[in-house]
């Protein structure tokens, strides 16, 4: 198709700016095409969809934003920005939508804010055609993908880093507006989880000048001054009215569920191993970790130079020597990583010779095909029970599949991979649509993961039957029900499907319940109470390590 040239007042060539946007419309519809599969169309999973899920429910139930409760009893371990927002727009999609689902739009709204600043700072730091190689390298990272379509807070607390990265990159040029996007950044990290975020983008800021000269000048003084004022509304509301509502509340929030557990003092998340996060990042960051390497290597005589190397760069050390410092460890802790070497990455491609282009390119086009040929297999298996064999071991994992076509399901499968098709078929082997190719790879395995097998996959994950079956053999639906070793998420599933709260014992409460349910493991012994007799066990579907038993006493 020929492309008509265009001319405009101060403008060097239409024709350059209507390609400008025809790319950062392929971007947005790429990046639209990786957000929306996984919102919707599944329960809350195990672990940290469910006990996120029952702050919101609580927030939906009661109305009460400033104590996040689970299950009746509070829960001080992150403040409520992500809830109240999940909560909204479980609200605003009430009529069309579950709940549950609602409220995962939360994660795609953050998401979508997160792509945005990235992008921006691509295009601050390295210029204009920066911006969408940017956010496509964010986007190809594996360890991004799952996390990212979850229901958790890390997801906003990603987008409070890589907003105030965008206040950084601005700084030096338009110090008010950066102040204000910087502090605006550390108040939804803050709002997020904590003070992990003010802590790390405070280091960061302070670092940079005390490294390198050309940080130490007027404007980004003015900016983080206006920084500092932007976030003390963010920093100081919800403390204050948690302070107000219940001094002990916010003492375990700050001391306990920030200092106590980033220092060791109280044991909660799981212990760190040295080294963690080093090993990780080799398949977590993949690809932008080696090209954010290759653009060091390129440049490694430009460091004392060049801001635009220094700002992701020292985020990068810092953010990974703060988790590493700290007394537990997962992976999903990461994710703020990915932001800084996205950054570093989107610069290497300029100057990789043919070779090393057609391996990345082609390496990501026959990774990704293949992937995209086992998954529809395995839809195939599903749905017709051929090949035998792969069809009756899909159907032992998830013993409670029940197979069901929907054409509009196989219509949006056949989307993806036709435009995966498509795109292969009319991209030169140019260093950026390598990124492409990556990009839209891995949304291409999402999408036919997250919409033909979704419910596959969901009654692995989801606790509606198990409940279902347990609301079933209660003697008495409303009877008082003790619980011993019930985790958060599963405390917050009962409350959400069956409506079920029960009384703990490890809070000293349920003595004088009838019932008693216990979470253990599947030889797990019976408890020692002689008069307890046990009126049923179940698990999830396919689930042969956990166990949940109910006993009348």
């Amino acid at each position: 198709m020929k492309i008509i040239s265009l001319s405009f007042p101060g403008v060097a060539s239409g024709t350059l700016e209507l390609k400008q946007f025809h790319v950062l419309a392929a971007t947005c519809l790429l990046c639209l095409a990786w957000l929306l599969p996984g919102l919707i169309g599944h329960d809350p999973w195990k672990p940290d969809e469910g006990y996120s899920f029952g702050l919101v429910y609580h927030i939906l139930q009661s109305g009460d934003w400033v104590v996040p409760t689970l299950a009746g009893e509070p829960f001080m371990e992150k403040p409520p920005l992500y809830y109240l927002t999940a909560a909204a727009t479980a609200w605003i999609f009430s009529p069309l939508l579950p709940l549950h689902d609602g409220a995962r739009l939360a994660s795609g709204f953050y998401m979508a804010l997160t792509f945005l600043l990235i992008a921006l700072s691509g295009r601050e730091l390295y210029g204009r055609n920066a911006g969408w190689i940017t956010a496509l390298l964010l986007a190809s990272c594996f360890g991004l993908l799952v996390r990212s379509h979850q229901l958790i807070t890390d997801v906003s607390l990603l987008t409070g880093f890589a907003t105030g990265l965008y206040g950084l990159a601005l700084s030096l040029r338009r110090p008010v507006l950066a102040g204000l996007i910087l502090g605006s950044g550390v108040g939804i990290g803050f709002m997020s989880k904590g003070v992990i975020a003010p802590g790390m983008l405070g280091m960061i800021a302070l670092v940079l000048p005390l490294l390198f000269r050309g940080w130490r000048t007027r404007n980004y003084a003015l900016c983080l001054a206006i920084a500092l004022l932007a976030a003390l509304p963010w920093l100081t509301i919800w403390p204050y009215a948690l302070y107000q509502r219940s001094p002990s509340l916010f003492a375990e929030w700050l001391f306990t569920n920030n200092f106590g557990r980033f220092f060791g003092f109280v044991r909660i998340g799981p212990n760190a191993d040295p080294g963690f996060y080093f090993t990780i990042l080799i398949w977590y960051a993949w690809p932008a970790l080696p090209l954010a390497l290759l653009s060091l290597w390129q440049q490694r005589g430009e460091v004392l130079h060049k801001t635009s190397i220094q700002l992701p760069l020292t985020a990068f050390i810092v953010m990974l020597a703060v988790l590493s410092f700290a007394a537990d460890a997962r992976e999903l802790y990461a994710l703020p990583l990915l932001l800084p070497l996205s950054l570093l990455a989107a610069t290497s491609l300029n100057s990789m010779n043919q070779g090393a282009v057609n391996a990345f390119y082609w390496s990501g086009a026959v990774l990704f095909t293949l992937l995209a040929g086992i998954v529809w297999l395995v839809w195939i298996a599903l749905q017709s029970g051929f090949p035998e064999h792969l069809s009756q071991h899909l159907m032992k994992i998830q013993p409670g599949f029940h197979k069901s076509f929907n054409l509009w399901v196989l219509l949006i499968a056949l989307g993806y991979t036709f435009g995966w098709m498509a795109l292969l078929s009319r991209l030169k082997r140019k260093p950026h649509h390598a990124v492409v190719v990556w990009a839209a790879g891995i949304t291409l395995v999402w999408g036919l993961l997250m919409v033909p097998l979704v419910s596959w996959l969901d009654m692995g994950k989801s606790y509606r039957s198990m409940i279902a079956d347990l609301r079933q053999a209660l003697p008495e639906p409303q009877q008082c029900i003790a619980s011993r070793s019930l985790g958060e998420a599963q405390r917050a599933m009962l409350d959400y499907f069956a409506s079920i709260i029960t009384q703990r014992e490890e809070t000293g409460q349920g003595k004088d319940c009838a019932m008693l349910l216990v979470q253990g493991g599947a030889l797990d012994p019976e408890p020692p109470e002689i008069s307890c007799r046990k009126i049923w066990e179940g698990a999830r579907d396919g689930d042969h390590n956990e166990r949940f038993r109910l006993y009348l006493r």
